[in-house]
């Protein structure tokens, strides 16, 4: 495993959605800000995207943007003002309720259709995420991570989330047999893709002097991501400074420091805190008991890890567990 994978399964509940719309005339929507994340590729067209205390951005064909903190925000067809973003239809009131494919063209009431058929064509979408215990990577992730295309191959957008922004329109708007596997692998490719872009653009600029504490950085400096790596890849395995520190092939002075500057905690302090976090994970996701999961995440007995979780969480592995099976299920 490495850490954006493992970041982004520790917080990943339940299934994506996504919904392929193509909106016509004069329209302003609004979506309410939500416990995960959200995502708008525009295939055909463009349009604004205003966030709630942010700046307005504008999208063209190609362009890809995560709200990876479920930030509220309004679609449009253009720049707005107070008056109109009060306005803004509801985007659930865009859904079609009756189960059958969506019309090809929505054209908000009191819109008009243009003559010569222009209109934006997008895929929007969100992930359920649960936040009790997020990695600091995605904690790190601005409130809105803009992924603009550009033919000459330059910006946000790179070869393989191109593809999959291909992928996922073909597979949104035809309904092919097997979709319902095909789209939530490929929404997930797409969280991924959006993730691993922004990652390499913020450590290419954040690389030099002043990038402390920089999860980009940190993935971009060999030696720390080597320790990082291996710490994902076995958790379980008996650990110590001079073992890890071998394993990045740096002496433990120099492991200690170039880690600690650029992830914020020593070694030993960020395993324990992620054993603490994929324990979590476990109980959310699987009924395997305790005396397995503390085996998979490194503790000898059920009653280390219950002591040790107790102290991260301020909760027992059991309720732990009952609690966020409850808040699943809602």
């Amino acid at each position: 495993m490495d850490v954006v994978s493992d970041a982004i399964s520790a917080v990943r509940i339940g299934q994506p959605s996504s919904r392929r719309v193509r909106v016509a005339g004069s329209w302003c929507t609004r979506l309410a800000p939500y416990e995960g994340a959200g995502f708008h590729v525009v295939l055909e067209g463009s349009c604004w995207l205003l966030p709630d205390g942010g700046e307005p951005v504008g999208l063209g064909p190609g362009d890809a943007v995560l709200l990876p903190h479920g930030t509220g925000h309004v679609l449009a067809d253009g720049p707005a003002d107070g008056a109109r973003l009060a306005r803004a239809v509801p985007f659930e009131r865009w859904q079609d309720g009756t189960g059958s494919r969506p019309p090809s063209l929505v054209v908000p009431a009191g819109s008009v259709a243009p003559e010569d058929g222009t209109a934006v064509e997008m895929l929007c979408g969100k992930y359920r995420l649960d936040r009790s215990h997020a990695h600091p990577l995605l904690a790190e992730l601005p409130p809105l991570v803009h992924l603009p295309y550009r033919a000459d191959g330059t910006g946000g957008i790179d070869p393989g989330l191109r593809s999959a922004i291909a992928l996922l329109g073909h597979e949104v708007g035809e309904r092919l047999p097997g979709a319902g596997i095909a789209l939530p692998s490929l929404l997930d490719l797409l969280l991924v893709y959006m993730i691993r872009s922004w990652t390499a653009g913020n450590g290419a600029r954040g690389s030099g002097a002043g990038s402390a504490g920089s999860w980009s950085a940190a993935l971009g400096d060999p030696v720390t991501a080597a320790a990082l790596r291996a710490l994902h890849t076995d958790p379980a395995a008996p650990w110590t400074n001079d073992l890890l520190a071998a394993e990045a092939g740096v002496s433990r002075p120099t492991l200690a420091r170039r880690f600690t500057a650029l992830v914020g905690r020593p070694p030993m302090a960020y395993l324990t805190w992620w054993r603490l976090t994929r324990a979590a994970a476990l109980l959310r996701d699987t009924r395997d008991p305790l005396a397995s999961v503390a085996r998979r995440v490194g503790y000898s007995t059920p009653y280390a890890l219950s002591h040790a979780f107790r102290r991260e969480f301020g909760t027992t592995p059991g309720q732990y567990r009952a609690d966020r099976a409850a808040a699943v299920a809602g």
